[in-house]
């Protein structure tokens, strides 16, 4: 081995004491196993690391709709106005508020003794309002309720076209031609208002 490689041999192993020497000098401890830091002591950022953003989901708008009011026949025999809601472009129009009451009571209305007096397959040929009075085309199937359920089936329906702005009255046509309505006492009329079915008015 030629005096050169010793001289850069003793020269590193020297180098590597000195460093030893200065690490213990400074004080820096030398930990043989993970110690927690404190919070003061970990570099900025990382106490509170980003989170990687996404795009935001997208979310289907939801139908506009329209709070309107039926009349179901509770236990007690008099009417009862519950909420529906019918979605646009359908809105208030009274097609769609009768439909709405021909269909019945939900299943945690009747659960409660609600019911209707008016016959399932009731259906709207058409309506029309003139003059605060809204002519109900219906097809035969109303005409199959009979006694006291006739006049607590047309009591409903008068109650709820005329719980729509500028309705007053109704009358009613089967298949076209124009019927007589019945009311409370037993008469029948051409065209009823709330006030001719006063044993069934609401009371609450």
């Amino acid at each position: 081995m030629t005096g050169q490689v010793r001289r850069a041999r003793r020269r590193g192993g020297l180098a590597l004491l000195t460093g030893a020497v200065l690490l213990a000098a400074c004080g820096v401890p030398i930990d043989h196993q993970p110690v927690p830091l404190p919070s003061n002591g970990v570099p900025f950022g990382l106490l509170t690391p980003s989170v990687p953003t996404t795009e935001p989901s997208t979310t289907l708008p939801v139908a506009n709709e329209v709070l309107v009011h039926v009349y179901l026949v509770a236990s007690d025999g008099h009417l009862v106005s519950r909420n529906r809601l019918i979605p646009l472009p359908l809105g208030a129009g009274l097609d769609a508020v009768l439909n709405a009451l021909f269909a019945g009571p939900t299943q945690a209305e009747a659960a409660i003794g609600l019911q209707t007096a008016i016959p399932a397959q009731t259906k709207v040929l058409s309506t029309t309002i003139a003059n605060g009075v809204a002519t109900v085309d219906l097809n035969s199937a109303f005409s199959q309720v009979v006694g006291p359920a006739q006049i607590q089936a047309a009591a409903q329906i008068v109650y709820t076209a005329t719980d729509l702005a500028g309705v007053s009255g109704v009358t009613f046509a089967i298949g076209g031609q124009a019927v007589a309505i019945p009311v409370s006492g037993g008469a029948q009329v051409p065209v009823a208002d709330r006030g001719q079915f006063p044993g069934l008015a609401p009371t609450g």
